[in-house]
This record gives structure tokens, sequence and C-alpha cells, in this order.
């Protein structure tokens, strides 16, 4: 490791880019717990300030990938790949309810994530308020795609060290570049991927990382609150990547027939109020909220449509999701969803999925 933190650590200007082949070497080093504490905080922090490289997050992905197999997941199916990493303070998680409209309109959607981001509650949360599961094992994870059309995955359960990793966040205080690998590791090999971006470096250079590992279909997103989800209320920039060309888009509700929303339309719950928060889902896939609440849901359903090439385009897919509200179609997906889950007591703890998190497993 002495060497690849001297090679990059002389700061943005004399700091240098490792190579395809060294990216590569350095993720094994660190997935397989073959750097010491020191070296890891080192190198993490170095990157961080150095900014990865396109090849480097390319490499650091495809590394990553070698350590687990795909998901069993039998094909071909509209599948999706929809990374959920951000966690949330302002808004609620609409990026739920797209994804359980966009499955009862016969898109598939793999949601994956790690609920563990401090003072930002995670998908999981949500999901398991609903009554979805959350902590099934990869390989039913990928029964439950197959057959419901929707699943999610914790990271923890499917790569460990992964989740380990990112978990180290709380100790550093800031980000790693583990967040975006995560967030494009694609565990089920989707042929579609949506992405959602905070920090701006990290836009088009999602979007070429995907090319190089290549992805044939993206969205990369400069989503809101950094999850994959375009905005009601602002224009969201975006980036469609569509056989190895990358298209720039700018997009706003009224190019879909949507009235603009307000951002109170999207304002989301605190820590202790989840269940609050589900509560709002079930009832707007339950076809009972009318407004800005509903519109939001049913623009992402649309983009996750069309990602799954379920739609023509976003356009295209706004009726489709709108029709699955009001016929019912969403409100039994969700109980199609609801009844997938184990009985009480029956999958991993939320104890036994963060030791999970914690434990570094080699191939």
């Amino acid at each position: 490791m002495q060497q690849f933190i001297a090679k990059i650590g002389k700061g943005q200007k004399a700091g240098k880019d490792l190579t395809w082949d060294e990216a590569k070497q350095v993720m094994r080093l660190l997935i397989e717990g073959r750097a010491t504490p020191a070296q890891i905080g080192g190198f993490l922090l170095a990157m961080r300030i150095k900014m990865e490289s396109v090849a480097e997050l390319a490499a650091f992905t495809s590394a990553a990938r070698e350590y687990v197999a795909p998901l069993a997941i039998p094909g071909p199916l509209p599948l999706v790949d929809l990374p959920t990493y951000a966690g949330k303070q302002d808004t609620f998680h609409a990026s739920i309810g797209a994804a359980v409209v966009a499955a009862a309109c016969g898109a598939t959607i793999l949601m994956h994530g790690y609920d563990e981001v401090p003072d930002r509650p995670g998908t999981a949360a949500v999901l398991a308020k609903l009554g979805i599961p959350t902590e099934h094992a990869p390989a039913r994870v990928a029964d439950d795609v197959a057959l419901k059309g929707f699943a999610y995955l914790d990271i923890a359960l499917y790569h460990p060290p992964i989740a380990r990793f990112l978990e180290l966040r709380r100790e550093l205080g800031v980000r790693n570049f583990f967040h975006p690998v995560a967030k494009m590791l694609n565990p089920g090999r989707a042929p579609s991927q949506v992405i959602g971006i905070t920090h701006p470096p990290y836009f088009e250079k999602t979007a070429e990382a995907l090319a190089m590992l290549g992805c044939r279909r993206a969205l990369i997103l400069r989503g809101v609150e950094g999850d994959p989800e375009l905005s009601i209320a602002s224009v969201t920039k975006l980036l469609e990547l569509r056989e190895e060309r990358i298209f720039p888009l700018t997009l706003q509700p009224k190019d879909f027939g949507l009235p603009s929303g307000s951002f109170r339309e999207m304002a989301g719950f605190a820590a202790a109020q989840v269940e609050q928060e589900a509560t709002l889902l079930r009832r707007i896939l339950q076809n009972q909220v009318r407004g800005g609440q509903r519109d939001w849901v049913i623009l992402n359903a649309a983009m996750l449509l069309y990602a799954a090439g379920k739609a023509l385009s976003i356009s295209a897919g706004v009726p489709t999701a709108q029709q699955a509200l009001e016929s019912g179609a969403a409100a039994h997906k969700l109980d199609e969803l609801v009844a997938a889950a184990e009985p009480a007591g029956a999958g991993h703890s939320s104890a036994t999925r963060a030791q999970s998190g914690r434990e570094v497993s080699t191939t």
C-alpha cells in the first residue's frame, strides 16, 4: 500500500492517478484485509483530496465485482438497477413509491442500499415499515425480483467488505470512493442502471466509468439529496448513457405534462417518523393522495419505466404510471410485495446485518 499512497498522496496537482492494474491491486488489498488501519485511512483520504479518475473508479468497481457472484436472476427481464445509498434529510423517498408503481407496470426493479448513513434515514427503514422485506439473503432477493418484479438487497448481506468500508464514514467524517463503487456495483448485472449523484465531480465521471465497465444503458442524475430521483420542484440535470454515447439533458416537470410542484410537497420526515413516511407512501400507492406528492412518485415511476424499456420516453411513461395508481394495480403490487415477507423472526436481525457489514470475507 505504501507505494500507492505515495503516488496519489501529493495533493490535487502533484498526485498521480493509478493505472487500471494498480487500482485493481489496491482494491484487492483493501477487500482482502491486507492493509493496516493507518494505510486504509491514509489511502482513502489521499484519494478524496486527489479525486478519483474515471479509470480508477471503473477499476475499483471491476475489482469489487470479482469477489461476489452476480445474483442469479433469470433473463431476459426488463431489469433496472436502482442503488439508494444517500439517505434522506429533507424529502421523502419518492423512489420507493416509484419502484412499486413501475413494478406494477411490468418493470423489474432491484433496489440496493445501505441504511447506516448518520442522521439520514435510508430506504430500508421505510420499506420495512411498509412491510416489504429488507433482510432477505441474496438468493432469496433474486427469487423475489424474478417473481414479484421488485426486491431490496442489503449490501451488507451481498458484499460485506463494501459495507465495512461504507461504515468508515462514521470514523472519518467524510465519504470515500466506496460510495460511488457501491452505486455502480450492479449486483444483478441489470442491463439498465439509474444512479443518483450528489457531488458534481462524480456526475460525468460516473457516466464515463459505467461506459468503461461495458454498461449499455444508464441514467445518471443530479438527484434529489443524491438519490436517483427527478425533482418535481426544480430542474434536474441528467446524463443518459446509451450504446457508448452520453447525452446531457435538463429536465423539469412541464416537459412531461406535469405541473411544477414545490419543495414543501417533497418534504420528508424526521428520523423518528419513519412510520408516517410509510403511511404517506402507502396512501399514494392506494390512490388516496392528489397533488405534488403523487405527481413526484408518478414522474419517477415514468423514468423507471423508460429505463426498463417499458416506455418509449419518460413522457410516455407518465400516463402508464397514472393508470397503475388509478386502477389499483400499484396497491395490488404493494400487497404482493408485503406477502413476500418472511414470518417474524425468520430473517436476519438488524444486529446480524450490521455484524455482516463489519466482517471482511475473501474469495
